[in-house]
């Protein structure tokens, strides 16, 4: 088994909290194990054989409270330092992607390699220390000076690939969108859309469009598409085909151990849906989340031939509509709990071996809840991310992108809504803004980023994120949505940003 020694204020630690710790093998597959801490020493059992890195939130001075990974380790009956083993991770991996981005001689990394190289001597310290105490308090030293300068190299290169896409022109006309409600526009909401967006993103949901069989409701949709159309504003299908629980309509658990029946109903779904609004909507998320989330147990087989046989009908419909796979949960931590799932990677790399025809991957990126996939994690993280799905070959769609604007609470009325770290400071309506405009400068600087959605226009939409839109409740624009206006306005415009960061 793997150990380690956990320290605060040099201090063992007696309570941290491991909902969403896993380890994670060389081959970036999450493993299944057992975690638990007791008098400081966090014991990691795990089912398989060979090195493993443990991942973990872990408040990290100057950054927040974030995901963050050690190095790959053998098991051994010391216990490695929990802080040294994180910044040894970190320095690891920067070390790579410096290398990936190229940009070692570039002169506006100056900064971030000066701090790189300061975290590298407290490290060093650490190794050499005369106490666990002691090694623990320089590891994280080294770990909050290597995590600031991953996420400042990160901008340098983010601006460097943003003024090469700005001056080739690679930005198409629909880059910026935003999810709504499935209730009917209210005025406020309708003037918000109309000037601040490219397109909207509609939840087409099984459960609500037909809430018991051979029964369908079409109205909240038809308003919206009518509302749309009429206002030329370009929609998006999203959630089309998810077999998460929300969608699941109640009547289908009769049919959950006949496959057949489950695809032959989906498929008659996705051409009603289709058939309907396919001459208004161009673009579909056709299946979301089949690999990671489902109400059913399907094995992989069956994942894959859902996978098939939606992109196949969406393509059957209308074969110029932009059909994409979405992709929730990035990082695959729910193959550590249930690995009935399909880890994100793969299930991408087997959907473009399989020859399907589809446009684009998507992927879902809400933060700051306690649930697989979207705790917390710095801007280090998701650039390397979404380059690792930048080299699969196809565009990507970042869809339900989100934080939150105030903290929060564990005892919360939606007993799956809890915390899930925080970014350099606890969430706040400002540090959503500023989160928004860092995360927007790195995705817009991948050329295969094509479009970037926030997932909820307005706090009283549903979502996962507590206070999550880019607007109150009452429509009212929070700095966010003026943020998200001012980097709209400006794409084309070069800005550095590194100087103008104020968090933290």
């Amino acid at each position: 088994m793997l150990c380690f020694a956990a320290f605060s204020n040099e201090n063992p630690i007696k309570d941290l909290d491991l909902t969403g710790a896993y380890l994670i093998g060389s081959d970036e597959v999450p493993l299944r194990a057992e975690l638990s801490l007791n008098k400081g020493i966090l014991t990691c059992k795990k089912r398989a054989a060979g090195p493993a890195g443990l991942v973990l939130l872990w408040e990290v001075t100057g950054v927040g409270q974030v995901l963050l990974e050690t190095t790959r380790l053998q098991e051994r009956d010391k216990p490695y330092i929990l802080s040294v083993e994180l910044a040894r991770g970190r320095l690891t991996r920067l070390n790579g992607k410096i290398e990936d981005w190229g940009i070692l001689e570039h002169r506006d990394a100056a900064k971030g390699l000066a701090m790189m190289d300061k975290s590298r001597e407290l490290f060093i310290k650490a190794l050499q220390a005369d106490s666990s105490e002691e090694a623990s308090k320089l590891g994280d030293e080294a770990l909050s000076v290597v995590v600031r300068s991953s996420e400042e190299l990160a901008f340098v290169h983010a601006e460097v690939l943003l003024k090469r896409r700005r001056q080739s022109g690679g930005f198409g006309k629909r880059v910026f969108g935003c999810g709504v409600g499935i209730d009917a526009p209210s005025e406020e909401v309708q003037a918000a859309l109309i000037d601040g967006f490219d397109y909207v993103e509609l939840p087409v949901l099984w459960r609500d469009i037909e809430p018991a069989e051979q029964t369908f409701d079409w109205k909240a949709l038809d308003a919206w598409i009518e509302f749309l159309h009429k206002k030329r504003i370009p929609m998006k299908g999203s959630s089309l085909l998810s077999f998460e629980e929300e969608n699941v309509p109640d009547w289908l658990y009769i049919w959950e151990h006949d496959f057949e029946t489950i695809r032959d109903l989906a498929f008659e779904h996705i051409r009603r849906v289709m058939d309907r609004y396919s001459q208004y909507v161009a673009a579909w998320d056709v299946v979301s989340g089949l690999h990671a989330q489902s109400s059913f147990t399907f094995n992989f087989e069956q994942v894959m031939e859902l996978t098939r046989m939606a992109t196949a009908a969406a393509k059957q419909v209308s074969s110029r509509c932009v059909s994409v796979i979405n992709i929730v949960s990035p990082w695959g931590e729910y193959y550590a709990r249930n690995q009935r799932t399909i880890p994100p990677l793969l299930y991408a790399d087997m959907v473009m071996q399989s020859g399907l025809n589809f446009d684009a991957f998507g992927l879902s990126l809400t933060f700051g809840v306690g649930r697989d996939g979207m705790f917390a994690r710095d801007m280090f993280e998701i650039s390397s991310m979404l380059d690792q799905f930048g080299k699969i070959g196809k565009p990507l769609h970042l869809t339900a992108v989100q934080v939150p604007s105030q903290p929060i609470a564990r005892t919360g009325t939606d007993e799956n809504v809890v915390p899930g770290g925080w970014w350099r400071v606890p969430w706040s309506e400002e540090v959503q803004a500023e989160w928004l405009g860092e995360f927007y400068e790195i995705a817009l600087s991948k050329p295969f980023v094509e479009r970037v959605g926030w997932r909820a226009l307005t706090d009283a939409d549903p979502q996962f994120a507590l206070n999550g839109g880019l607007f109150d409740s009452n429509a009212a624009p929070k700095p966010a949505a003026e943020k998200l206006a001012e980097i709209r306005t400006e794409l084309l415009q070069p800005k550095r940003r590194v100087s103008k960061r104020t968090l933290g």
